[in-house]
């Protein structure tokens, strides 16, 4: 299960069930920022606990749920840190990840968090070199844990790709081209690099490079597909979900997707599939000029910015 800044801001527009906490808060807490987390760590904590059965029956490989470092230090590695050493320290589940941007200075903080034995899901991925940069900060952060003596069999991360909205912005610039090969591209971009993140989760995880902290017992750090939702109507309503199905994959679906999949999805397993022709797909993009890693830093970056826009709105509505 997962939380962000825009999640938790429409949920305290829009529900009832906020009201008489933040009146109380109100009168016993000055900061808007201890507001919020006032009533957002107790809903984080029920989570915990509410999947706490399914995170001791899969041996803690499944049932987590995340909270967010706030996004105004997601380019201080330092302030990360120590904010989600406290965040951790005040939900204090097992089943906590703590969601820290995969921007330089994020990632920085999730190998220093790894070695510190702080679980992390490392969220606003866009590409395949930010999702790579960030497995191999993991296996960093793990060695330094194992060097020192540590246990690592506890440790467990996700690395948060989104897609919806990848496609968003190479559509508009597949419209811009214009050709017929360019305007058959549109709405395959997202599927096909996370298909091919999927492909360097296998080398490097079920590879040489984990190897050695795999017979110490660690766990690989799963790729998550989040962004689910699909924004153009003329796209299937499960783009982002049927043909990412996968083992050792995470889900987070928003409750339309989760409705549709139930309602007519046929889930089997195709993240391993297809791989050719997403390779193909890529190279017909770079062909015409589309550089998927700047469209990754360009939705990195305005990712940040929308998450710390929700997050400024929401302490509003806490003051």
């Amino acid at each position: 299960m997962t939380s962000n800044p825009s999640i938790f801001q429409n949920a305290l527009a829009s529900s009832p069930y906020y009201a008489d906490d933040l009146a109380r808060l109100r009168a016993s807490e000055p900061e808007p920022e201890r507001r919020y987390e006032a009533l957002v760590i107790p809903d984080i904590q029920a989570a915990c606990d509410l999947l706490l059965p399914t995170f001791e029956t899969s041996g803690g490989r499944d049932g987590y749920v995340s909270l967010e470092v706030a996004p105004k230090w997601a380019y201080d590695t330092a302030t990360t840190v120590e904010e989600a050493k406290r965040l951790s320290a005040a939900v204090s589940r097992r089943n906590l990840l703590v969601k820290v941007p995969g921007t330089p200075q994020g990632v920085q903080a999730f190998e220093a968090l790894t070695a510190l034995g702080i679980n992390v899901n490392v969220t606003l991925l866009f590409s395949v070199a930010q999702t790579e940069a960030v497995f191999n900060a993991y296996i960093r952060g793990l060695g330094t844990r194992v060097q020192a003596g540590a246990d690592v069999r506890a440790s467990h991360a996700v690395a948060s790709l989104f897609l919806s909205r990848v496609d968003t912005l190479v559509d508009k610039q597949l419209t811009a081209i214009g050709t017929p090969e360019a305007l058959a591209l549109r709405g395959h971009a997202a599927v096909a690099m996370a298909k091919q993140a999927y492909q360097r989760y296998l080398a490097i995880f079920h590879g040489e490079p984990f190897a050695a902290l795999a017979q110490h017992g660690a766990m690989p750090q799963w790729l998550l597909w989040a962004s689910t939702g699909v924004k153009n109507p003329d796209y299937s309503d499960l783009l982002y979900v049927e043909p990412l199905i996968g083992p050792e994959t995470i889900n987070t679906l928003p409750d339309k997707t989760l409705a549709a999949l139930a309602e007519h999805g046929q889930p089997a397993l195709q993240v391993a599939s297809g791989v050719a022709e997403s390779t193909a797909q890529l190279a017909a993009l770079a062909r015409l000029g589309i550089d998927m890693e700047q469209v990754g830093l360009t939705l990195q970056g305005e990712g940040v910015e929308s998450f710390e826009a929700a997050f400024q709105k929401l302490l509003q509505q806490a003051a």
